[in-house]
């Protein structure tokens, strides 16, 4: 392993996901030198935002000074690869996002947009908080839920475990199905 990661293996991406929305405020909490600092402490080299329709711009720079590099980028025609790429990743509650990560077993944080006026999104990261499959946290604790999270906690997901509990968060709250 002596190449000084020239193959890639030795980096440790967060994949930072809005989805199709504008969520400046957790790309914004990315941003802060808190959060890169305690990212950096976990062991992590790299991350990389998809910010959506936000207006924020994070700040692109190369991994120094205690931080991770960080890079950017608006929309893909696939997440995927950044899915599979990822040692960690940051997403907004939406329903798609957290079914994919959890689906590939990689350790999620859920940041809840609370500017959202109808929130079901955030039942649903809490349910699956609750059952230890991902952690939850707001713009505003991702740093605490960073420097708290410990990865050993984490019930890995059954796909379909949780299907039932968003059909009926849904439903009750009268959604179409995805």
């Amino acid at each position: 392993m002596g190449d000084g990661g020239a193959n890639g293996a030795d980096k440790r991406i967060v994949f930072v996901t809005v989805g199709t929305t504008c969520f400046d405020a957790l790309v914004n909490a990315v941003d802060t030198a808190e959060v890169r600092k305690e990212l950096f402490e976990k062991g992590y080299t790299d991350i990389i935002v998809q910010m959506g329709r936000g207006t924020y711009v994070p700040t692109k720079s190369a991994s120094e000074n205690g931080s991770p590099a960080l890079d950017y980028f608006t929309f893909s025609s696939s997440i995927a690869k950044y899915l599979k790429s990822a040692s960690l990743v940051i997403s907004h509650a939406g329903s798609g996002s957290i079914f994919e990560t959890l689906q590939l077993g990689k350790p999620l944080i859920v940041v809840v947009n609370e500017d959202l006026m109808d929130n079901h999104q955030s039942e649903l990261a809490e349910e699956l908080a609750d059952r230890k499959h991902l952690f939850c946290a707001r713009p505003q604790t991702l740093y605490q839920t960073i420097a708290d999270m410990d990865l050993e906690s984490v019930v890995p997901y059954q796909p379909g475990d949780a299907k039932p509990v968003a059909k009926l968060i849904n439903s009750h709250l009268g959604f179409p199905e995805e």
